[in-house]
């Protein structure tokens, strides 16, 4: 591992120096990284994270090494209609976490601020500009964001066309949910999909888009099923194995590659043990570097994360006759559009259909939709009994998160789950003695 860190300090500090010149040592570190993944993985990880890694490590690597071969989006645009023309989409805010890796994430968000982008964007956004504006990145030639949950997201794109040049498609979803609305986003797909066909010079196939849609039902059905088996059965993983499910669920839905891997986790937690310790339902962003979060979550068979809400932020089942109408009622009906009261009607679903122990929502600093609704959701939690905690920071700026607060809150939240624990065993037990 001394290798890996003597070239991350190297690229970090070659960066700094002279930022238009690093972008190849950087490639040449996430492709070393994707053939690591795959000779090498992780030992201690559940056989399915460790090729959900070296999935998710190739689709950056690969698309990266090829400029036309990828757009620029969100982490809620439609990748099913990029599929279709054979590009990938790279999400603004998955890219600035793998830039982070190098541990850049401070020296990109500070340029991007010495620029004028305001503090108070989302950092993953200010990583991302600042990664583009300092010269480090390369553009693609487009690139597409929705309106839903982030509202630096029509900033960050509009930001780039006039900087860097580079064409966007904003796709404007309604909050109702309505036929008037599900026509009018429907539209703006069609749209979007002869854009397409113009900019990259590929007729467009509907058959194709069916078949993912198919491939995509498909998916998240055994996605469901592999909660339900993760809530049951100990199946080692890191915070960052949810990070890439849910990249995989943003980026890659629809394709046969992704269902494959879903279906392998599915078979292969069926071999695992039972899982005795305290199931945690995660609400919102993960904070994949954060040290407190990864000792007790990484590999832990004391406290397992059964499930993300943004790793199935859309339980909509697809009707690929209509996949545009189908396309636009999922990004409508995503758990992040509309009032924080329609997020926690579904996150109460899931906790309900799971059976979490606990309930922990991350708070990222700068996302006013989190920190706005994580009292209605504690609401919900209560009526079902289920404790949880509200934890703030930031999911890339280390410099926004304090380790010590996050420790001593996370610490006396678990004590109280184990304390909470022991009480209903006693009483289980009083009332046994009492029948007998």
């Amino acid at each position: 591992m001394w290798i890996v860190d003597k070239y991350i300090d190297y690229v970090k500090e070659q960066t700094q120096k002279n930022p238009e010149q690093s972008f190849d040592k950087i490639l040449l570190g996430f492709k070393a990284n994707k053939l690591r993944t795959k000779v090498l993985p992780k030992g201690g990880l559940a056989r399915g994270y460790q090729k959900l890694e070296a999935m998710m490590m190739s689709l950056v690597a690969d698309s990266l090494g090829k400029p036309d071969s990828y757009v620029w989006g969100n982490i809620f645009a439609p990748c099913e209609l990029m599929q279709c023309f054979g590009l990938s989409t790279l999400s603004v805010e998955c890219l600035a976490c793998y830039l982070s890796g190098y541990h850049l994430e401070d020296y990109f968000i500070d340029y991007a601020q010495s620029t004028g982008i305001a503090p108070t964007l989302c950092s993953y956004h200010k990583t991302f500009v600042g990664a583009i504006d300092s010269g480090v990145v390369p553009v693609p030639r487009y690139a597409v964001t929705t309106s839903l949950s982030c509202d630096g997201n029509l900033n960050t794109f509009r930001y780039l066309e006039k900087k860097k040049g580079v064409p966007f498609t904003f796709l404007d979803v309604p909050y109702e949910d309505d036929d008037a609305s599900v026509a009018y986003l429907a539209d703006q797909l069609r749209d979007f999909t002869g854009e397409l066909e113009r900019r990259f010079g590929k007729k467009f196939d509907v058959e194709k888009l069916r078949r993912s849609l198919e491939i995509e039902n498909e998916t998240r059905k055994l996605l469901i099923e592999f909660f339900h088996l993760q809530s049951e059965r100990y199946y080692p993983g890191e915070l960052i194995s949810h990070l890439y499910l849910m990249m995989g669920m943003h980026l890659m839905i629809g394709t046969p590659e992704f269902l494959e891997l879903v279906r392998f986790l599915v078979e292969d937690i069926k071999k695992c043990p039972p899982f005795e310790g305290k199931k945690i339902l995660w609400v919102h962003l993960l904070p994949f570097y954060q040290e407190s979060l990864q000792h007790y979550f990484n590999e832990n068979d004391k406290y397992q994360i059964i499930a993300s809400d943004i790793i199935l932020d859309s339980v909509e089942m697809l009707d690929e006759r209509e996949p545009f109408t189908a396309l636009a009622k999922k990004i409508i009906r995503n758990m992040y559009n509309g009032s924080y009261a329609h997020k926690a009607e579904i996150v109460s679903a899931l906790a309900e259909s799971l059976h979490p122990d606990a309930v922990i929502q991350f708070c990222h600093w700068g996302c006013k939709q989190s920190a706005g609704g994580s009292l209605i959701l504690k609401e919900e939690m209560q009526k079902k009994d289920i404790p949880m905690l509200i934890l703030d920071g930031d999911g890339i700026d280390k410099r926004n998160s304090h380790d010590g607060q996050i420790k001593t809150r996370l610490e006396a939240f678990l004590e109280m789950l184990d304390t909470l624990e022991k009480d209903e065993e006693r009483s289980q037990q009083g009332r046994e003695e009492k029948v007998c």
